[in-house]
């Protein structure tokens, strides 16, 4: 057992591998979970979160580590957590922490972390929100959370963070999958990177055409940002951070940054108690009273519904 005062002093110093033992905690659903979260809560809601989601192939890790050295040359703390696929074998990260970040690595200013989806659908590790509250309470200013590039099922980011960043290229059908995916109702900044390519303009003018179409927005309502980038070269990245600050300042003066955190507070809280109940139904699946309600179904002397009235009627009672 790890000592998790110490762990959070340590973190609060910036020390990483305290908030990698953190981190690690939340990740493995450590028995010291529920120490570890009441530690850090009076230490969080100070860092701006900001998502990064997009197809495979637009540059997110790129574009993550531009930002990184933008907010870096501000003197702001940076995390980073690059949500991976799941090995299939060791259920942990297959690119582990990012070779494309490695020009950060000897920062003792920011701390970059992968995580695995573990299979959970959205692009999000189901760990992530904890994740988040460990990076904020070491004294993070920024976190920047990139997902898995898994294209329709990466909306989940938008209940994540504070300012969404949807990231599209030219020349990859970008406009017909953000139409499908739905994403054009998540972002709050557009980015087209690799701008330098042939066809940049159409995607720009495409993205800016659609977010017109069906507008319902009312005066004074935030208007998703369409900014160009070439990430590689670091081009726009100035842009991106002012059109990202733009929206902070638009959030804190009309209250919605503290809405977001509410409802993000009270997802968390939805999750771990539907979880927590989930346990406990896992446990009773060898039970004999989930096996006769079971026969009773199939019995036709019983519906799913009733059945399942019965069975959180035992829990609660047990």
């Amino acid at each position: 057992m790890q000592d998790v005062a110490t762990l959070v002093t340590q973190a609060r110093e910036g020390r990483p591998r305290a908030v990698a033992r953190l981190i690690s905690l939340v990740e493995g659903a450590s028995p010291q979970l529920r120490e570890v979260m009441a530690a850090l809560a009076p230490l969080t809601g100070n860092a701006y979160v900001v998502g990064l989601t997009g197809s495979p192939g637009v540059g997110k890790s790129t574009s993550t580590s531009a930002l990184v050295s933008a907010y870096r040359k501000q003197g702001k703390r940076v995390g980073v957590l690059a949500v991976d696929p799941s090995s299939p074998f060791s259920g942990g990260a297959l690119l582990g922490d990012r070779v494309r970040m490695s020009d950060h690595a000897s920062d003792p200013g920011v701390y970059i972390r992968s995580m695995a989806t573990r299979g959970h659908l959205g692009g999000l590790a189901w760990a992530a929100p904890q994740a988040i509250r460990v990076l904020d309470a070491a004294g993070c200013d920024v976190i920047l959370v990139e997902t898995v590039g898994v294209g329709q099922s990466e909306v989940e980011i938008a209940s994540q963070a504070d300012t969404s960043v949807v990231l599209l290229a030219p020349g990859m059908g970008d406009g017909i999958q953000a139409a499908k995916a739905g994403i054009l109702e998540i972002g709050d900044v557009y980015v087209v990177n690799k701008a330098d390519r042939d066809g940049a303009d159409a995607t720009a003018r495409e993205l800016n055409h659609m977010l017109g179409l069906g507008e319902s927005r009312g005066p004074g309502d935030w208007r998703p940002s369409v900014v160009r980038t070439v990430a590689a070269r670091a081009e726009g990245i100035d842009e991106l951070v002012a059109a990202l600050e733009k929206h902070r300042a638009w959030m804190e003066e009309r209250g919605v940054l503290a809405e977001r955190r509410l409802a993000r507070a009270s997802r968390e809280v939805e999750t771990i108690a539907v979880t927590a109940l989930r346990e406990r139904i896992g446990d009773l699946h060898g039970d004999r009273h989930l096996g006769a309600l079971a026969e009773r179904i199939v019995a036709g002397d019983l519906d799913p519904y009733r059945a399942a009235d019965e069975l959180v009627a035992g829990l609660t009672e047990g």
